[in-house]
């Protein structure tokens, strides 16, 4: 990751970035682009210089957009004019990814940061910074970004360490989600997924992690789980990992799909729905990276993931169409199609977090359905809650954490497609809104928890197709910001 280093006076000035706000509407028009007033102050030729740049170079100041100005022989060497937008934190953000491009071919820069910025700004920034500079790669080759030091100019180092010690956090965190799902399935199985958690945990402390491999799954009746992963050489796992600090008032439970690859069992997919089904357990990367953050953060608030890990593959053992699947608790569900798996994973572990670990709020994220994209689109998660507090303020936090969800309805008259004529419930219906019937199939697991209980179906944007602000191509890390943005209120 970068290093980010917040300084009053840097000790050598060789590229200076300098923020450009927009020009605001008013009654007699557009007011034109600004530089905006940095601390210290620029001195005069610099700020003349950046000034007269924008009308030339046809600046907008609209938040992204860079412009770069070589000085020869002159100190900076280079000025780098960087978009700020209205100077919202989402502006920030999005003006720190386009830095961390602009700037890749450079080994360090300096941004002078306007006198007014606060510390929600910064945050913001560093996240952009760190988000957008991120590279996955199994090989050596290929391109590399140079840049490894932004320092960050301000009257007062000391009032924005805080934000950029959460902002980095957040970002390690999401960049984790992002290695995890991005990672072929040909190394990441349930076993590999696992392990990979216990190493991140190691060295956090009030971190508890459990591990149930096959035997113990069948020994206290996971049968969804053990369901999914049968027709894989890959035994199904699942991963519980519990941030128990000594002052935590509410306990939260975490729930997230974990499917490390997702072939559709015997109801195959198509090569082109299958080719990305590494990135079938974003939702435990997500969860598994939010506790881990909590942790790194010291939140006051006790968070246990549940990660069901299973791979979903096609062999003579694979659960079949038409099976009866008996859950955890004792509800037992017809699955007439097996690539609607994620369902019954979840439902598992949802129904183990009522029972046995009685949280005061339940959340659970998946990678469930592909009518998640068709209703939204590739940007916003679905989100299902009867709460309206906490559905409110989940979407807050998503908000603010510059991630994107929608609420959707969980309507009394779609209810009636989940019966059976065989077992408790249809878990694989083919009527109604398929993310929708998806939801309402999780509510039946919920218990006493079903008015604190909130699902995110968030298969659309858990994968990028190109790069666009904090974004990288391939997995986002979807969830991990707004969780830990959520998490942080509760204390």
């Amino acid at each position: 990751m970068l290093a980010i280093r917040l300084t009053a006076g840097p000790d050598r000035l060789d590229t200076l970035v300098l923020p450009v706000r927009a020009g605001a509407t008013t009654d007699g028009g557009e007011t034109p682009a600004t530089v905006a007033p940095t601390v210290p102050a620029l001195p005069d030729e610099v700020a003349a210089e950046a000034t007269a740049l924008l009308p030339a170079a046809r600046l907008t100041g609209r938040a992204g957009e860079t412009f770069a100005h070589l000085r020869p022989a002159r100190t900076p060497g280079r000025l780098l004019l960087l978009g700020v937008g209205d100077g919202a934190d989402k502006a920030w953000r999005t003006a720190g990814a386009a830095l961390a491009r602009a700037a890749k071919d450079e080994t360090r820069v300096t941004l002078a940061l306007p006198a007014d910025v606060g510390s929600g700004a910064v945050r913001a920034l560093v996240e952009g910074l760190h988000l957008a500079s991120y590279r996955f790669r199994m090989t050596e080759a290929g391109e590399t970004p140079a840049l490894a030091e932004v320092e960050l100019l301000v009257a007062d180092p000391q009032a924005h360490r805080e934000a950029v010690a959460t902002a980095e956090t957040t970002a390690r965190m999401t960049r984790l989600a992002r290695d995890l799902t991005n990672t072929p399935s040909s190394v990441k199985n349930p076993q590999w997924f696992a392990g990979q958690v216990e190493a991140a945990a190691a060295d956090l402390a009030d971190l508890h992690l459990r591990v149930r491999g096959p035997e113990e799954l069948a020994a206290e009746g996971f049968g969804g789980i053990l369901a999914v992963g049968r027709g894989s050489a890959s035994g199904p796992r699942l991963v519980e990992l519990d941030w128990r600090p000594a002052d935590a008032r509410t306990h939260v439970v975490l729930v997230g799909k974990g499917i490390t690859f997702d072939t559709g069992g015997i109801s195959i997919k198509p090569v082109p729905a299958m080719k990305l089904m590494r990135k079938d357990m974003a939702g435990a990367a997500a969860v598994v990276a939010a506790t881990l953050g909590a942790a790194a953060l010291r939140l006051p608030v006790r968070v246990t993931t549940l990660a069901p890990l299973a791979e979903n593959m096609v062999s003579g053992s694979a659960f079949r169409p038409g099976d009866i699947v008996r859950h955890y608790g004792g509800l037992t569900s017809e699955t007439t199609n097996s690539d609607a798996e994620g369902r019954l994973v979840l439902a598992d572990a949802m129904a183990y977090a009522v029972r046995e670990l009685q949280p005061d709020l339940l959340i659970d994220l998946a990678t469930l359905t592909g009518a998640n994209a068709v209703a939204l689109g590739k940007r916003h998660g679905a989100l299902y809650s009867e709460n309206d507090q906490l559905a409110a303020d989940v979407l807050a936090a998503v908000d603010a954490a510059g991630e994107a969800a929608w609420r959707m309805p969980l309507p009394t008259d779609y209810v009636e497609h989940l019966g059976s004529d065989l077992a408790d419930l249809h878990s694989s219906p083919d009527a109604g809104a398929g993310s929708v019937t998806a939801a309402l199939f999780l509510r039946e697991f919920t218990g006493d928890l079903r008015d604190r209980w909130l699902h995110i179906d968030m298969s659309a944007p858990s994968w990028a197709d190109g790069d666009d602000a904090e974004l990288t191509r391939g997995a986002t890390g979807w969830g991990v910001r707004g969780l830990l943005r959520w998490l942080a209120t509760l204390g």
